[in-house]
């Protein structure tokens, strides 16, 4: 499993920061996950790169690292519906930017992103916003993939 996650971490970050770009690249620098389509919003973006290794392009708990993983990654789809209709946006916040362990995990199998973020944004003026931002982002994209 540290080796699926390592995999992960690394694809994440191997393509520099998530902003700027054209948007054509492909994501985390890796040939199995597909460059954001045109018009694509930044949370989806940043699924793309951050997220899809594990949990799949469509979210779905099928990406190109899971079968590495000792514990499947959830479908992303079913937030809401595996929480009684309830999507918990707060509490999504918390477990991506590593506030909320997942017990399930065991130890933590998915990465802190709100360390890698705060990383990347070093020396950025409002870096710490800028950090809550992008979680919130992949929140409000999360959000828009539930199965209904």
């Amino acid at each position: 499993m540290a080796r699926a996650l390592a995999v992960a971490v690394a694809l994440a970050t191997a393509a520099g920061p998530a902003s700027g770009g054209s948007g054509t690249e492909m994501v985390s620098g890796s040939s199995n996950l597909p460059a954001p389509r045109q018009g694509a919003t930044g949370g989806e973006v940043l699924y793309l790169r951050y997220c899809a290794s594990c949990h799949g392009t469509a979210g779905g708990g099928d990406g190109p690292v899971a079968a590495e993983m000792r514990v499947r990654p959830p479908d992303l789809t079913r937030l809401a519906a595996r929480n009684h209709g309830k999507f918990d946006e707060r509490g999504l916040v918390a477990v991506i930017d590593g506030r909320r362990a997942v017990a399930a995990h065991g130890s933590r199998a998915m990465p802190v992103w709100g360390d890698v973020f705060d990383a990347e944004l070093t020396g950025r003026p409002h870096a710490v916003r800028q950090n809550l931002l992008r979680s919130r982002v992949l929140v409000d994209y999360l959000r828009s993939i539930q199965l209904r």
